[in-house]
Order: C-alpha cells, then structure tokens, then sequence
C-alpha cells in the first residue's frame, strides 16, 4: 500500500471517529513529541502540523489543475451517503438527525461542507452527534442537491421548507465551509420572504466569495484550490452571476442578523475573503465574533487537535 493510501486511511480514521478519541490521540502524540521542545512549539500545535501535513499530502488534483477541474466536474457521479445514524424523508431529501427534539432546549440545523460536489461524510456525522451530546441539542443535518448536476435554487427551496418547518423552535444554523457559506446567503435570503432570524449563526471557514475574484495563495493551502473552487462555483450557480448573494454572501446585505460566530485558519485561502465579509457584518450592525486560528488550515475546529477544543468551548459559550 503506498504512503498517499496509508495517509488517506488514516485520516479517514480521523475523521470518523474525530473528538471521541481525541484523549488517545492526545496521549499517543505525547509520546510522540517527547524529543521535540514542547515548550517552543507547543503539543497542540504539533498535532495540528501532523493533520496539516496529512491533509496536504491528500489534497485533490481538481483544486490546482484546470484539466483535472474540468474533468471532475464532467465525470461527478452522485452517491447517496451511507451512514450507520438515523435519517427520515422531509420532501423527498434525506435529513439525517441526532438527538431527541422533545427533550432538547435547541435545534441545529448543520448544512455540511464539500465545496457543494461532495456529500456529507463521517466527520461531519460525528460533530453533529457530538452538537447533539454536548449541548442538549436536536441537529438535522440535510443530503441537499449538489452540483454540477444541481444548482444553488434547489437547495434554497429545500432548506426554506426545512427552516419554517422548525421555525418555532429556538434554532441555530450552523455550517463548515460551503456550508457556512450557504448559512449566510440563506439568512440574507430569509429577509426577502419575512422569516425570522435563526437564534444564532456559527460557521467554520465559510465560503462566502465562489467568484474567488481575488488572489489567492493556493500552495500554502492543505486542502483548497483557487483553479477548481473556481469552476465548482460556477457549476453551483447555474444561472446566477457567482457574485449574486445567494451564492456569495459577501455581497449581500446582511441585516437583521441575530449573533453570529465565524471560526477561520489564518493560512486558509479563504481567510482574507472571511475578513472583508465580517467587516461587512460590522457595517450591517451585526453583533458577530472572528475567531482566527493562528497557523491553522481551513475548517480546523472539525479536526481532531486540541485547537478544536477550544472551539467548541467558544460555541458552547455562544448559545448557553
């Protein structure tokens, strides 16, 4: 098995079992790092260099080649998720679900990242069980229609329907990545059909820009690609110009936004997008908090190193 195969299988290891083993993890990089300064450099930031380094060495071909772009988007198949959680039908989409509504004091609803190609996976399962554990909360988390053989109108219907039905309950949005990114144009959105505002807003790394109209720095980036996230932003858009805000939020108007929580790596290519659209957030009058991982790569509160701790920390005390 080649070195590239073992590192994905471990980082799908990772990703499936994420916080729950997160104390073993702890101990194993310990033992590890005990020829290494931790006073300089830190046992936390030396297991965040282990993911960056795993992540990078597993980054998809289509997020820096055109050609592989192209390719990827004419040959994406959709697959339905598997998943050994609980799920029910709402409309004809899969909604999965963690909790029990009746004995939480709060619903999340939790659009998951992937650039809006890939589909819900095990990291995401598992930080919605641990939301639903840790905070006493219902959390939903929708199989919404991705490109390139959807477009962004379908999921907006999806989610408009999905929203009023849990309206009444004391509701969070919460998203990673694209994900993120939708919360925030899905909330510019509700303000033309006379919705309310969810209780809160929490998003990691939002993609709040699918021009990606500005200069990025892609090398540095374990994960994201400027080249591809380019072409996946204009099959997402169908019809819409990628600057229209139902696909990039940083040029929408954000009024009437409850409290919103941004995280971002500050080595991530979105970091400087995520900066404009919470000065944006300021000028709107929104009460909203950047927490910038220093060092730190796209969606790192989803991954298992102590930084992620401190993030959930972070958002329980945002909605206790």
């Amino acid at each position: 098995m080649s070195t590239k195969t073992n590192l994905q299988s471990w980082l799908i290891y990772i990703n499936r079992y994420n916080y729950l083993f997160f104390n073993k993890l702890h101990l194993k990089y310990k033992y590890l790092a005990l020829h290494i300064p931790i006073k300089e450099i830190g046992i936390m930031s030396f297991i965040a260099k282990i993911a960056e380094k795993i992540l990078m060495s597993t980054k998809p071909g289509y997020m820096d080649l055109q050609d592989k772009a192209n390719e990827f988007l004419k040959t994406k198949e959709d697959k339905p998720p598997k998943s050994i959680f609980k799920s029910f039908d709402f409309n004809g989409t899969e909604v999965f679900h963690f909790g029990d509504r009746k004995s939480s004091d709060k619903t999340i609803i939790f659009i998951h990242g992937g650039a809006y190609v890939n589909e819900i996976n095990y990291q995401h399962y598992i930080y919605c069980y641990l939301l639903s554990k840790r905070l006493n909360a219902y959390v939903l988390a929708p199989v919404y229609p991705l490109a390139p053989k959807h477009s962004c109108l379908e999921t907006f219907d999806l989610m408009r329907d999905l929203y009023k039905e849990y309206s009444n309950d004391n509701i969070i949005l919460m998203g990673d990545s694209a994900g993120g990114g939708f919360v925030l144009s899905f909330c510019q959105y509700i303000n033309t059909i006379n919705f309310k505002q969810p209780d809160n807003i929490i998003v990691f790394s939002p993609w709040v820009d699918i021009s990606m109209s500005d200069e990025y720095d892609s090398k540095s980036d374990p994960i994201l690609g400027d080249v591809g996230l380019r072409e996946i932003g204009k099959s997402w858009a169908g019809d819409l110009n990628t600057m229209e805000y139902r696909v990039s939020p940083l040029y929408g108007d954000n009024s009437n936004f409850p409290k919103t929580l941004i995280f971002a790596g500050d080595s991530e290519i979105f970091y400087k997008d995520i900066l404009k659209y919470v000065d944006n957030l300021k000028k709107d009058d929104v009460e909203c908090r950047l927490i910038t991982g220093k060092g730190l790569f796209h969606i790192y509160p989803m991954f298992p190193i102590p930084e992620a701790k401190d993030a959930f920390k972070e958002i329980k005390k945002e909605i206790m």
